[in-house]
């Protein structure tokens, strides 16, 4: 090896003269303007090393964020059947730690349910259930609690290693950094919601229930925080798709944005149907009992508090923006079927097209059976499919910098 080598620069000095060795030709930058730069690094580096973020740090780090997006799937699933089976008001006492540790004799569960029991929702609502039944629902929320403590260590303690390993490019750092700060504002978010259903209520016989608002608030972050860790994952994981900038093409581009945000506002007008029970209201359709427009629907004063505070509006807003994104993504398939696509990106639309539709049946059926608990709950995460699916679709036809 050591003869080939010398016998291969001398063989570079024959052909190059001796210049070749003077500092004003130094062979790096011969080498550089002729194109062979990996060559360079490789001859310049040391032997094992490798140069960091790459392709293949790329990739981990990506599935890092499909799989921190999945957890947080699994939060919100796990939420939403929790808010079904009227368990989020069973732990009147929030504590990072301490918490952690579930009552495990008949003299802890008692002392639970004691605390239980001051509050109203036992008063009012629970006020003959047994130890048994607590149990039942206390295990429901301290699943969502710990399964939120999970989400937690699955962003932040991956996040350390990489960025000690170099692995993170600059633009990845602020997103893992506004990631990892999201998870625990929606940690805190969430013992924000619970305790408005501890308060107690003057003068009310109403069934104890969180705030709406806080339970919006609660459930948007958690979809933004989704959103951005799945867009994080595609984009390091799946290669551009190198679409020309025509004018049908910004036109699918731009509608495709639009009925993603709506997608978005829909899922998220679910959480005030939730909050409100306004699932229970009309439970018939296309009509709202014998009325497209329902009588009551503009029954509070000011106007403004019935979209979020009555029930009736709240129904019917939901109501319209479940069709409105059936009809806007039927149109994105008929525009995008003018056009030649990518294979990816034909598959992510029809798919869309196929779970907005499932997506409405299950609304549908979910209203007309009187909300049972697994069919809303299959509802519910029909929600994060089809917005999964409106934002693989926008990320399939994002435009490219130049």
């Amino acid at each position: 090896m050591l003869l080939s080598g010398r016998a291969a620069l001398r063989g570079l000095r024959g052909r190059f003269g001796s210049g070749f060795n003077t500092p004003s030709y130094p062979w790096k930058q011969w080498v550089a303007r002729r194109g062979q730069s990996s060559f360079v690094a490789k001859v310049s580096a040391p032997s094992g090393a490798a140069s960091v973020p790459n392709v293949a740090t790329d990739r981990i780090v990506g599935k890092w964020m499909i799989v921190c997006s999945g957890m947080v799937v699994g939060a919100v699933v796990l939420g939403g059947v929790t808010r079904l089976t009227e368990s989020g008001l069973s732990m009147v006492n929030w504590n990072l730690i301490k918490e952690m540790k579930p009552p495990s004799t008949r003299a802890e569960w008692e002392a639970e349910f004691q605390k239980y029991q001051q509050f109203p929702e036992f008063k009012i609502l629970n006020h003959d259930m047994t130890l048994n039944e607590f149990k039942f629902i206390w295990h429901m929320e301290y699943s969502h609690r710990m399964w939120g403590r999970a989400v937690g260590l699955t962003y932040i303690l991956p996040a350390v290693y990489f960025w000690g390993k170099g692995w993170l490019s600059r633009s990845v750092k602020l997103r893992v950094v506004g990631l990892c700060g999201l998870v625990c504002f929606q940690g805190l978010l969430g013992w924000y919601m619970v305790k408005s259903g501890l308060e107690e209520k003057k003068d009310s016989h109403d069934i104890p229930r969180v705030s709406q608002y806080r339970l919006a608030a609660h459930l948007g972050s958690a979809l933004v925080l989704y959103c951005a860790s799945l867009w994080t994952g595609l984009s390091l994981l799946l290669p551009p798709n190198k679409m020309p900038n025509t004018r049908q093409t910004m036109l699918l581009r731009r509608f495709a944005r639009g009925t993603g945000a709506l997608v978005f506002v829909t899922a998220l007008s679910g959480a005030f149907v939730a909050g409100l029970d306004a699932g229970l209201v009309y439970n018939s359709f296309p009509k709202m009992g014998e009325r497209w427009v329902p009588d009551d629907l503009l029954a509070f004063s000011p106007a403004l508090r019935n979209f979020f505070e009555n029930p009736t509006t709240v129904q019917f807003d939901h109501r319209i923006l479940g069709v409105a994104s059936v009809t806007a993504v039927t149109i994105l398939y008929a525009l995008s079927r003018r056009m030649s696509m990518p294979r990816r990106t034909k598959v992510a639309i029809s798919s869309l097209l196929a779970v907005v539709y499932m997506q409405a049946g299950l609304g549908i059926s979910t209203l007309l059976l009187y909300v049972p608990t697994p069919l809303a709950a299959t509802h519910q995460s029909g929600s994060l499919v089809l917005l999964s699916l409106a934002l693989w679709l926008v990320h399939e036809l994002r435009r490219l910098p130049k």
